[in-house]
């Protein structure tokens, strides 16, 4: 088999790596965003939680807890505002810390809503013109699997892509009771959000035209659950290559994973991402080659989200997460949500409410 260079998937950092605060320290940034910080050397100016019991936990592991967000977008130590507050109020946040002349990684997803796009759109537009770096979260893109897959199609690896396929073979985290129930079409909404963001990123020079989608209640799913607990996403492209999405349900696996697929015109990579399921194989039809990978999506994923932005403000240019790159998550999201409210009917990105 032809010998190809395995990619490296470590996050990559500039010179200076500081100046960060973070702007809701809810679950996800403490047991997430800031150890990543912490493993990789980035340093944290402060972090702020609309919580006062999760500020007076903060000041053990936080250098500077800040009373309130106004507080922390005057700080002139802050030149980056990890903003990680809900959905609801994420573009708010963005814009306030792009008014107060601070760079903006932003949590995903970006936004909910058409409304939501269209204001950020605006906001990003401030933001070039103060040279300004807003980026996306969208950790998922460099969980180790998944980048060295981006990085080997880059190359050229596969040759051009026909298809992506993606498998949930594991249990859904506990969904009863917690707000993620109360989201309609929540695995198609919320859940599947870095899926699809990498599945596009694949795809791509091919542009994602239309979606369906459909989500339904499983059997021996509990009455009191309130969403559905499979979904099926379907992506046409406007060169034919086609992606498809699969959530079982509460998959019973003694090896739990992610299994993915992506088939190219010169070979196949074969991986899965999650819960120590992680490897990748390329098939260029003179055998399949494992390639080693190193790291994990948790918590080096959230590490180099940050990386690339940092990177890109050093190098005067926009990171691979841009926020207006990510917008395009939202569109394909919002046009599966659609897509499941009309039955499966197909719904085309571009006219997706």
């Amino acid at each position: 088999m032809t010998e190809l260079a395995v990619p490296d998937t470590a996050p990559r950092f500039p010179d200076e790596r500081g100046g960060v605060a973070v702007l809701g320290a809810g679950a996800i940034a403490r047991s997430a965003h800031l150890p990543a910080y912490q493993k990789h050397g980035v340093g944290v100016v402060g972090a702020w939680s609309r919580n006062p019991d999760t500020r007076a936990e903060l000041r053990s592991s936080v250098r500077r807890v800040y009373d309130d967000p106004a507080e922390l977008l005057a700080d002139p130590d802050v030149r980056i505002v990890d903003v990680a507050t809900p959905t609801s109020v994420r573009v708010d946040w963005v814009e306030a810390a792009v008014n107060a002349g601070k760079h903006v990684l932003a949590q995903k997803p970006l936004t909910d809503s058409a409304e939501g796009i269209a204001r950020l759109e605006r906001v990003l537009d401030r933001a070039d013109a103060a040279g300004l770096v807003v980026a996306a979260n969208q950790n998922g893109r460099w969980a180790p699997p998944w980048r060295a897959t981006t990085e080997l199609l880059r190359r050229g690896a596969v040759g051009d892509v026909v298809g992506v396929t993606h498998l949930h073979d594991k249990r859904l985290p506990p969904l009863v009771g917690t707000p993620f129930d109360r989201l309609e079409h929540m695995l198609l909404a919320d859940y599947l959000n870095h899926w699809v963001d990498i599945t596009h990123s694949w795809l791509e020079p091919a542009r994602v035209t239309v979606v369906q989608a459909s989500d339904a209640r499983v059997p021996g799913q509990p009455p009191e659950s309130r969403n559905p607990w499979s979904a099926t996403v379907t992506m046409a492209t406007d060169t034919g290559a086609t992606a498809l999405m699969r959530v079982v349900g509460d998959a019973v696996a003694t090896e739990p994973a992610c299994p993915f697929w992506v088939h190219g015109t010169e070979g196949t990579l074969r991986g899965s991402v999650l819960l120590g399921s992680e490897r990748l194989s390329l098939d260029r039809g003179e055998g399949s080659r494992e390639l080693p990978l190193e790291g994990a999506w948790f918590v080096d994923g959230f590490a180099a989200t940050m990386g690339e932005l940092m990177c890109a403000v050093a190098e005067g240019r926009q990171p691979e997460n841009s926020a207006r790159h990510a917008l395009t998550t939202v569109r394909i999201v919002l046009a599966a949500v659609a897509s499941a409210e009309a039955g499966g009917a197909p719904v085309a990105v571009e006219a997706a409410p």
